[in-house]
C-alpha cells in the first residue's frame, strides 16, 4: 500500500493517519509505504512515479493538490515552491488535471496497481466565507476536487471522499474560522517551538490557534486526521470493482 502526497501524507507536523491505520488489526495484511513529501505539488508527484512503480504496490492512495492551490493564492508560497520544488510554470487547474492523468495512467499501466484518488480537504474552516482569500481558497478547492472526481470516473479508479466527509463534520459545528494569510514563521513556530521544544500536542496547538479540525488551517489535528483515517479505511475494506 503506497501513499502518495504532500505534508498531510508525510505526517510531519500533522496527524499521523497512516500510523493509525497500521495499528489496526484489520489492516495487518497491508504493508504501508509512506511516500509523502512535505510541500510537494502534483508536478513533483509525477517526478516521483518511477520510485513508486518500482515498488510494485497492490494499491496506491493519492492525496495531492493542496500546494498547487496554495501556490496559486499566496505569492510567498509560490516563491517558495519555485525555488525549493523547482516549479518551472505556474500551477493551474489545467496543469493539475494533466498531472493527475499522468499519475493515474502510469500507476495503472506500469505498476498495475489499484489506485484511489482522494479529494482535498478544505483549507480553513469557513465554507461560506465572504473574506476574499478564504472565498478564493474555497473556489479552488471545489474546482480541484471536481477534477479529481472526474479523473477517478474517467479512469475507473477508486475515489476517497475526504472533502465530503470533512464538510459534513464542518456543518455540525458552529465554530468557524477563515484562513486568510499564509505565514512560514507561524508554521515553524508551531512545529519547532510548540511541538518539538514545548512538547505540546497537535490538539493543544489547534486550541491555541483557534481551529476545530486543523492545527493551523492547513494541517490536521486529531479530529481532522480521523476523518481522513475513516474514509481511507473504507477504501481498504472494499473489494476491487468487478470489470
Amino acid at each position: 500500500m503506497a501513499c502518495l502526497g504532500s505534508s498531510t501524507t508525510a505526517s510531519r507536523g500533522t496527524y499521523k493517519w497512516i500510523d493509525e491505520l497500521e495499528r489496526r488489526p484489520q489492516n495487518r495484511r497491508f504493508q504501508f509505504v509512506n511516500l509523502g513529501v512535505g510541500g510537494d505539488l502534483s508536478f513533483n508527484t509525477v517526478q516521483r512515479l518511477d520510485r513508486v512503480i518500482a515498488l510494485r504496490p497492490d494499491r496506491v492512495i493519492v492525496l495531492i493538490g493542496a500546494n498547487d492551490i496554495m501556490a496559486s493564492v499566496f505569492p510567498n508560497h509560490r516563491r517558495f515552491v519555485r525555488i525549493v520544488k523547482r516549479l518551472s510554470e505556474e500551477p493551474s487547474p489545467a496543469r493539475f488535471k494533466e498531472n493527475l492523468a499522468v499519475i493515474v495512467r502510469r500507476l495503472q499501466g506500469e505498476a498495475d496497481a489499484r489506485v484511489a484518488l482522494s479529494s482535498l480537504p478544505p483549507v480553513g474552516e469557513e465554507p461560506c466565507s465572504s473574506h476574499p482569500v478564504q472565498s478564493r481558497l474555497n473556489e479552488l478547492i471545489a474546482t480541484y476536487n471536481g477534477i479529481i472526481r472526474e479523473t477517478a470516473s474517467m479512469a475507473s479508479t477508486d475515489y476517497i471522499p475526504f472533502y465530503e466527509a470533512f464538510q459534513a463534520r464542518l456543518a455540525q459545528t458552529t465554530k468557524t474560522k477563515a484562513f486568510t494569510r499564509f505565514s512560514f514563521p507561524s508554521f515553524y513556530r508551531d512545529y519547532l517551538i510548540r511541538e518539538m521544544i514545548l512538547r505540546q500536542s497537535f490538539d493543544e496547538i489547534a486550541r491555541i490557534n483557534g481551529w476545530e479540525f486543523h492545527i493551523d488551517g492547513i494541517h490536521l489535528n486529531t479530529k481532522g486526521g480521523r476523518i481522513l483515517t475513516e474514509t481511507v479505511q473504507r477504501f481498504l475494506d472494499s473489494r476491487p470493482p468487478l470489470l
